[in-house]
Protein backbone atom coordinates (compact mmCIF):
# COMPACT_ATOMS: atom_id res chain seq x y z
CA UNK A 1 0.00 0.00 0.00
CA UNK A 2 1.20 3.45 -0.92
CA UNK A 3 0.96 6.53 0.73
CA UNK A 4 -1.97 7.53 -1.25
CA UNK A 5 -3.92 5.00 -0.47
CA UNK A 6 -3.04 4.78 3.57
CA UNK A 7 -3.96 8.45 3.24
CA UNK A 8 -7.45 7.50 1.68
CA UNK A 9 -7.98 4.37 4.23
CA UNK A 10 -7.09 6.49 6.90
CA UNK A 11 -9.29 9.69 6.03
CA UNK A 12 -12.29 7.24 5.33
CA UNK A 13 -11.56 5.76 8.68
CA UNK A 14 -11.81 9.11 10.24
CA UNK A 15 -15.19 10.18 8.78
CA UNK A 16 -16.73 7.19 9.39
CA UNK A 17 -16.12 6.90 12.96
CA UNK A 18 -18.33 8.41 15.83
CA UNK A 19 -16.02 9.28 18.17
CA UNK A 20 -12.29 10.57 18.26
CA UNK A 21 -9.97 7.46 17.39
CA UNK A 22 -6.58 7.01 18.99
CA UNK A 23 -3.55 6.27 17.22
CA UNK A 24 -3.78 2.66 18.48
CA UNK A 25 -6.88 1.99 16.65
CA UNK A 26 -5.55 3.39 13.60
CA UNK A 27 -2.91 0.84 13.11
CA UNK A 28 -5.47 -1.77 13.12
CA UNK A 29 -6.21 -0.16 9.90
CA UNK A 30 -2.95 -1.26 8.41
CA UNK A 31 -3.08 -4.71 10.63
CA UNK A 32 -0.06 -3.15 12.34
CA UNK A 33 2.23 -2.79 9.14
CA UNK A 34 2.34 0.95 9.53
CA UNK A 35 4.09 2.36 12.65
CA UNK A 36 2.71 5.03 15.03
CA UNK A 37 5.53 7.53 13.22
CA UNK A 38 4.12 7.20 9.60
CA UNK A 39 0.79 7.28 10.99
CA UNK A 40 1.33 10.76 13.07
CA UNK A 41 2.85 12.05 9.38
CA UNK A 42 0.12 10.80 7.74
CA UNK A 43 -2.31 12.54 9.92
CA UNK A 44 -0.21 15.69 9.54
CA UNK A 45 -0.82 15.61 5.99
CA UNK A 46 -4.60 15.24 6.35
CA UNK A 47 -4.19 18.18 8.54
CA UNK A 48 -2.74 20.16 5.76
CA UNK A 49 -4.72 18.65 3.17
CA UNK A 50 -8.18 19.81 4.96
CA UNK A 51 -6.81 23.40 5.79
CA UNK A 52 -9.01 25.47 3.59
CA UNK A 53 -12.44 23.75 4.25
CA UNK A 54 -15.25 24.18 6.65
CA UNK A 55 -13.96 20.98 8.57
CA UNK A 56 -10.61 20.29 9.82
CA UNK A 57 -8.87 17.47 11.10
CA UNK A 58 -7.51 17.70 14.99
CA UNK A 59 -6.34 16.11 17.67
CA UNK A 60 -7.63 15.54 21.07
CA UNK A 61 -7.03 14.46 24.26
CA UNK A 62 -8.92 10.80 23.62
CA UNK A 63 -7.59 10.51 19.89
CA UNK A 64 -8.19 12.35 15.94
CA UNK A 65 -11.23 13.51 14.27
CA UNK A 66 -12.84 15.32 11.91
CA UNK A 67 -15.09 18.55 13.33
CA UNK A 68 -16.71 21.81 11.63
CA UNK A 69 -14.33 25.09 12.20
CA UNK A 70 -15.72 26.97 14.57
CA UNK A 71 -16.85 30.05 11.78
CA UNK A 72 -18.94 27.71 10.29
CA UNK A 73 -21.26 26.97 13.75
CA UNK A 74 -23.57 29.92 12.74
CA UNK A 75 -24.55 28.23 9.52
CA UNK A 76 -24.93 24.63 11.19
CA UNK A 77 -26.87 25.82 13.84
CA UNK A 78 -29.97 26.37 11.27
CA UNK A 79 -29.88 23.23 10.53
CA UNK A 80 -30.61 21.99 14.01
CA UNK A 81 -31.67 25.43 16.18
CA UNK A 82 -31.60 23.62 19.77
CA UNK A 83 -31.19 25.91 22.65
CA UNK A 84 -27.79 25.28 24.19
CA UNK A 85 -27.46 22.75 27.70
CA UNK A 86 -28.54 24.97 30.81
CA UNK A 87 -25.90 24.71 33.45
CA UNK A 88 -26.38 27.34 36.41
CA UNK A 89 -23.43 29.43 37.60
CA UNK A 90 -22.69 27.67 40.25
CA UNK A 91 -21.98 24.48 38.13
CA UNK A 92 -19.75 26.27 35.76
CA UNK A 93 -17.85 27.58 38.09
CA UNK A 94 -17.21 24.44 40.07
CA UNK A 95 -16.20 22.73 36.88
CA UNK A 96 -14.05 25.81 36.15
CA UNK A 97 -11.82 25.71 39.57
CA UNK A 98 -11.92 21.56 39.24
CA UNK A 99 -10.15 22.83 35.46
CA UNK A 100 -7.83 25.06 37.00
CA UNK A 101 -7.17 23.53 39.98
CA UNK A 102 -8.02 19.72 39.81
CA UNK A 103 -7.12 17.40 41.73
CA UNK A 104 -9.90 19.34 44.39
CA UNK A 105 -12.33 17.69 46.96
CA UNK A 106 -16.07 19.81 47.11
CA UNK A 107 -14.39 21.14 50.41
CA UNK A 108 -11.44 22.94 48.35
CA UNK A 109 -14.42 24.12 45.90
CA UNK A 110 -16.24 25.53 48.92
CA UNK A 111 -13.34 27.19 50.24
CA UNK A 112 -12.97 29.04 46.50
CA UNK A 113 -16.73 30.02 45.86
CA UNK A 114 -17.42 30.73 49.37
CA UNK A 115 -20.56 28.56 49.25
CA UNK A 116 -21.18 25.32 49.89
CA UNK A 117 -21.29 22.76 46.78
CA UNK A 118 -24.44 20.81 46.57
CA UNK A 119 -24.68 16.80 45.29
CA UNK A 120 -26.78 17.99 42.48
CA UNK A 121 -24.13 19.79 41.25
CA UNK A 122 -21.70 17.22 41.10
CA UNK A 123 -23.75 15.01 40.27
CA UNK A 124 -24.94 16.79 36.83
CA UNK A 125 -21.36 17.43 35.81
CA UNK A 126 -20.25 13.59 36.69
CA UNK A 127 -23.32 12.57 34.39
CA UNK A 128 -22.24 14.95 31.56
CA UNK A 129 -18.71 12.87 31.73
CA UNK A 130 -16.81 15.85 32.14
CA UNK A 131 -15.97 15.09 35.70
CA UNK A 132 -14.67 11.99 37.78
CA UNK A 133 -13.14 10.64 41.36
CA UNK A 134 -10.11 9.47 40.64
CA UNK A 135 -9.03 8.51 44.51
CA UNK A 136 -9.38 10.30 48.12
CA UNK A 137 -7.69 12.29 49.77
CA UNK A 138 -6.33 10.95 53.32
CA UNK A 139 -8.26 12.95 55.57
CA UNK A 140 -10.96 13.00 58.16
CA UNK A 141 -13.70 11.32 55.88
CA UNK A 142 -11.46 10.76 52.85
CA UNK A 143 -12.90 13.31 51.27
CA UNK A 144 -12.97 12.43 47.21
CA UNK A 145 -10.47 13.71 44.82
CA UNK A 146 -12.24 15.21 41.45
CA UNK A 147 -10.43 15.70 38.36
CA UNK A 148 -12.02 16.78 34.97
CA UNK A 149 -11.47 13.81 32.06
CA UNK A 150 -11.09 13.12 28.56
CA UNK A 151 -14.68 13.69 27.83
CA UNK A 152 -14.37 17.13 28.61
CA UNK A 153 -11.60 17.91 26.88
CA UNK A 154 -13.02 16.33 23.85
CA UNK A 155 -15.61 18.34 23.84
CA UNK A 156 -14.05 21.60 24.59
CA UNK A 157 -11.78 20.25 21.36
CA UNK A 158 -8.81 20.36 23.13
CA UNK A 159 -5.74 17.87 23.28
CA UNK A 160 -4.82 18.57 26.98
CA UNK A 161 -5.00 20.76 30.37
CA UNK A 162 -2.10 22.98 29.25
CA UNK A 163 -3.84 24.45 26.03
CA UNK A 164 -6.64 25.89 28.71
CA UNK A 165 -5.93 29.77 28.62
CA UNK A 166 -4.43 30.97 30.93
CA UNK A 167 -6.50 32.80 34.21
CA UNK A 168 -6.34 36.40 33.62
CA UNK A 169 -7.45 37.02 37.61
CA UNK A 170 -6.85 34.90 40.61
CA UNK A 171 -10.64 34.35 41.24
CA UNK A 172 -13.26 31.57 40.19
CA UNK A 173 -15.03 33.90 38.28
CA UNK A 174 -11.46 34.49 35.94
CA UNK A 175 -11.34 30.68 36.03
CA UNK A 176 -14.83 30.70 34.49
CA UNK A 177 -14.29 33.69 31.74
CA UNK A 178 -11.00 31.66 30.77
CA UNK A 179 -12.86 28.38 30.46
CA UNK A 180 -15.81 30.56 28.42
CA UNK A 181 -13.11 32.12 25.73
CA UNK A 182 -12.25 28.25 24.57
CA UNK A 183 -15.79 26.68 24.58
CA UNK A 184 -18.37 29.57 24.08
CA UNK A 185 -20.89 27.43 24.74
CA UNK A 186 -20.13 27.76 28.76
CA UNK A 187 -20.78 31.74 27.99
CA UNK A 188 -24.28 30.83 26.04
CA UNK A 189 -25.68 28.27 28.51
CA UNK A 190 -25.29 30.75 31.90
CA UNK A 191 -26.87 33.52 29.78
CA UNK A 192 -29.82 30.94 29.28
CA UNK A 193 -30.27 30.85 32.55
CA UNK A 194 -32.27 33.51 35.30
CA UNK A 195 -29.68 35.32 37.82
CA UNK A 196 -30.45 33.60 40.74
CA UNK A 197 -31.53 30.31 39.91
CA UNK A 198 -32.95 28.74 43.40
CA UNK A 199 -31.76 25.31 42.22
CA UNK A 200 -27.73 26.06 42.17
CA UNK A 201 -26.27 27.72 45.03
CA UNK A 202 -26.12 26.31 48.47
CA UNK A 203 -26.42 27.94 52.34
CA UNK A 204 -23.32 31.08 51.54
CA UNK A 205 -20.15 30.33 54.09
CA UNK A 206 -18.73 33.56 52.93
CA UNK A 207 -19.02 37.48 51.60
CA UNK A 208 -22.18 38.35 48.67
CA UNK A 209 -18.82 38.07 46.43
CA UNK A 210 -17.13 35.09 47.11
CA UNK A 211 -16.91 34.13 43.56
CA UNK A 212 -13.93 36.74 42.99
CA UNK A 213 -12.25 35.02 46.36
CA UNK A 214 -8.52 34.68 45.33
CA UNK A 215 -7.75 31.09 44.13
CA UNK A 216 -5.52 29.38 47.15
CA UNK A 217 -2.15 28.36 46.33
CA UNK A 218 -1.70 26.11 48.65
CA UNK A 219 -4.46 23.20 48.24
CA UNK A 220 -3.31 19.82 49.23
CA UNK A 221 -2.79 17.34 46.70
Amino acid sequence: MNTSEAKRVLETALICAQSPLPVSEMRALFEGQVGADTLRHLLDELVGDWQDRGVELVALASGWRFQSRPEMRSYLDRLHPEKPPRYSRAALETLAILAYRQPVTRGDIEDIRGVTVSSPIVKQLEDRGWIEAIGYREAPGRPALYATTRQFLDDLGLASLDQLPPITGMGAASALTALEQTAPIFGEAQAALPLDDPDTESTPTAPEDAADTPLPTDLPA
